[in-house]
């Protein structure tokens, strides 16, 4: 059995040299005659642009160029779905923080003073900042069309109506949900040089591919003349996706020839990054007395701000999981991507399923209490199960673990509380349980979105892999280390992972929507098989053995399960003398399909994890303070390659669930961030971290490598929902909007006391 290959709790390559601070971030990266850059940004939300002038500023000692909209060789335009932000503004301004020149100097002195001396004359216009006034035909236009709606995405399955008409309780409440900052420690940061010939660019980032992509658009040059290299990253949860310094950097190398490294403040980093979306859903629920789900309608309102990024996607994967894990027969959901003059939202952990889960978890409670049954009882009856049909029509076949992640979650939680799903007085009344489930989808939503690896054996056994998904310090390199080392049945220790360098790696795709690990991490695995045929061929004839007896493990060949005393190693060297190369690459993509426009029918992920969790709280009823004391969380992964890193993720991933229930905001005013730093954007600090009990169900998914799913951004979704049922358990009031602040609280047991 190899002992560092899947099921191993090895340590991560990178944690020595990131704990004893020998990692190089952007930040640290410097380059022989490296110059400074910096970005002139927007104060206003809303304007026309009538000049620039940049004639004074270049003057000042030590700027070396100053560059703006009509400098751009390319098109001016970037966006992972639509191409509608601008690199530099050039004749409209649409939100605070829009770029509007780029200086490069000497120092950081020098090109800080030579933004304050560049000339801009706008003329401000009438804005928008509420996502449904902004639906208005009479609203200002932050584009160029018809309206401010970009997207809407519609489920239809079933009669609604007929759902409604059936039901014994309906429930029907509206949901607010905010906006909120994805507060990573490192600020975006690059270094970028031209030799005349290659833009070279370390950078952090988590789609390396994608940069060179845009780059090369913006520079209007073939995309082979670009590298990007990530350099090592100090968080992303998808705010690192979006294009941030990368065109920037490249602009100013093309221009001067000499390096240019730029590094954001946290509050630029802020202002001008992409945040979690901000919801309005209306939700309505029918079921039968028996707490069957029958009917749901759903209306999603979600504001992305000034620029699409991955609104519409995000708002699409809302829609697929409005209903949540359960089986509904008849659903009716609208969700509409909107533009603001807001700062923008884009892709965040849980990609809009996070503000789905407070609201469909918030209703199976209500419902629970309407129908006199446990909150616990009505999951069990609705959850998913093999041969369910989802929203969109997909029959789920295998590795539907929702059920056994209910079951162990709850049951653990009765060694909390004996009696903690009846309803009423409690034995502690300011103490209470709630549940939040979740089902997430693996991958991106009905499109294609595949995965490349390359495979190297060397003479000695030890192997170089070659993969294009950016490791951000989830693990991914660890990962698919061992998957290779599993594959091979070699030692974990003897692979080397070369990721995101697009000048040496595949394609890899975003590190995001929980993709790696299954996708890349099948493209691995397929790598391997394909890098193991010549030496097992080689092997074979070696041993006068048929090839299909021959394995490697622990670095030997065996045949028919006993070992043969014959090296790998050997067999490789008999290779070499052949002159036969020992490589294979490989590549996956998940077999879905695209939603249909008007009713949603599809197979839009080829898999889906699923997870359930239960939190304790305390509520303080005199001040409002909700304290989150334990956190149960059962996840069905498929199966776990690295189990520490799994825990990793979840106790990760429920303390960034703390903070989106009960603190973090971004609070704007007519577009302006007014907390735009962590003084005034508040995130959990270790105080405010729970006890985290982690249950790991592998339901083994059949098309995962070894079974594996994901469970990097399922973590985050169901834990603001479960802390919001456990405060109602507690004091028996619900609030319904993140995030559950003292002065909610303290409100809603007012309005409780004088109904009353």
């Amino acid at each position: 059995m190899n002992k560092t290959g899947v099921g191993a709790s090895v340590i991560k390559p990178d944690a020595l040299h990131k704990v004893t601070g020998r990692a190089l971030f952007a930040a640290d990266i410097t380059r022989p005659g490296m110059l400074v850059g910096k970005v002139l940004r927007s104060k206003v939300p809303h304007a026309i642009i009538e000049s620039i002038d940049i004639l004074e500023a270049s003057k000042f000692p030590g700027v070396v160029k100053i560059l703006t909209a009509d400098d751009i060789p390319g098109p001016n335009g970037v966006g992972i779905i639509i191409k509608d932000e601008p690199v530099l503004s050039k004749d409209k301004i649409r939100r605070i923080g829009d770029a509007l020149a780029l200086v490069a100097a000497e120092t950081e002195e020098a090109a800080d003073a030579a933004l304050q001396l560049i000339r801009v004359v706008i003329k401000e216009i009438p804005a928008v900042f509420d996502s449904v006034e902004a639906m208005l035909p009479n609203a200002p236009l932050v584009h160029n069309n018809n309206n401010n709606v970009l997207n809407v995405r519609k489920i239809r399955k079933g009669d609604v109506e007929a759902g409604f008409a059936a039901a014994d309780v309906i429930v029907e409440n509206r949901y607010l949900t905010q906006r909120v900052e994805h507060a990573y420690i490192e600020p975006e940061a690059g270094v970028a040089e031209y030799d005349g010939s290659m833009v070279t660019m370390w950078v952090s980032t988590q789609n390396t591919h994608f940069d060179r992509k845009e780059v090369a658009r913006t520079l209007g040059i073939g995309v082979n003349r670009v590298r990007v290299i990530q350099a090592v990253t100090g968080g992303g949860f998808g705010g690192k996706l979006d294009i941030s310094v990368q065109c920037y950097l490249a602009l100013l190398a093309y221009y001067t020839g000499r390096a240019v490294k730029m590094v954001y403040t946290r509050e630029e980093s802020m202002i001008s990054s992409g945040k979690r979306h901000p919801y309005i859903i209306d939700y309505k629920t029918g079921a039968t007395k028996d707490g069957k789900l029958i009917a749901v309608k759903i209306t999603i309102i979600g504001d992305t701000g000034a620029y699409a990024s991955y609104g519409p996607a995000v708002l699409t994967r809302a829609a697929v999981h409005a209903t949540g894990p359960y089986e509904v027969p008849n659903v009716y959901a609208d969700a509409y991507t909107v533009y603001t003059n807001n700062p923008m939202a884009g892709a965040m952990r849980g990609f809009g399923i996070a503000q789905m889960a407070f609201a469909h978890e918030s209703q199976m409670d209500q419902l629970a209490e309407k129908l006199g049954i446990s909150p616990v009882e009505i999951r069990l009856i609705n959850c998913l199960r093999p041969g369910s049909v989802t929203t969109t029509g997909q029959v789920l076949q295998h590795s539907v673990g929702i059920l056994a992640t209910i079951e162990q979650a709850s049951g653990q939680a009765q060694t909390i509380c004996e009696n903690c799903w009846e309803w009423g007085d409690k034995s502690m009344k300011k103490r209470g349980l709630g549940i939040g489930c979740m089902w997430y989808g693996i991958g991106n939503t009905g499109l294609p979105n595949p995965a490349g690896a390359v495979v190297d054996w060397l003479d000695d056994a030890s192997v170089n892999l070659m993969v294009g998904c950016a490791d951000i310090g989830q693990g991914s390199d660890t990962v698919l280390a061992q998957i290779v080392a599993e594959e091979l049945g070699i030692s974990y220790e003897n692979v080397t992972v070369v990721s995101a360098d697009t000048m040496v790696t595949p394609d890899g795709g975003a590190s995001s929507a929980s993709r790696q690990t299954y996708i890349s991490g099948n493209a691995v695995r397929l790598a391997a098989i394909e890098a193991k045929k010549i030496p097992l061929e080689e092997a074979g004839i070696m041993l006068k053995q048929d090839r299909a007896n021959l394995t490697f493990k622990d670095g030997m060949v065996w045949a028919n399960g006993q070992p043969t005393g014959v090296t790998v190693k050997a067999v490789l060297a008999s290779c070499r003398m052949k002159g036969k190369l020992t490589l294979g690459s490989g590549w996956f993509n998940p077999e879905t399909t695209g939603l249909d426009l008007e009713t949603g029918y599809s197979s839009p992920y080829a898999t889906y994890a699923f997870a359930t969790q239960v939190v304790e709280v305390e509520v303080n009823t005199g001040t409002g303070q909700v304290e989150v004391l334990k956190i149960i969380a059962a996840h069905d992964l498929g199966r776990a390659i690295n189990p520490v890193l799994v825990e990793g993720q979840i106790e990760g991933g429920t303390s960034m669930g703390v903070g989106y229930a009960l603190m973090e905001e971004v609070i704007t005013a007519r577009g302006k961030i007014q907390n735009p730093n962590f003084s005034g954007y508040l995130i959990p600090t270790v105080l405010d971290v729970p006890e985290v009990t982690s249950i790991l169900i592998e339901d083994a998914e059949p098309t995962g490598p070894f079974g594996a799913k994901g469970v990097g951004e399922p973590s985050l979704i169901p834990t603001a929902a479960a802390i919001a049922n456990a405060v109602f358990n507690a004091i028996g009031v619900r609030i319904f909007s993140l995030p559950i602040t003292p002065e909610k609280v303290l409100s809603a047991l007012t309005e409780k006391k004088a109904q009353s």
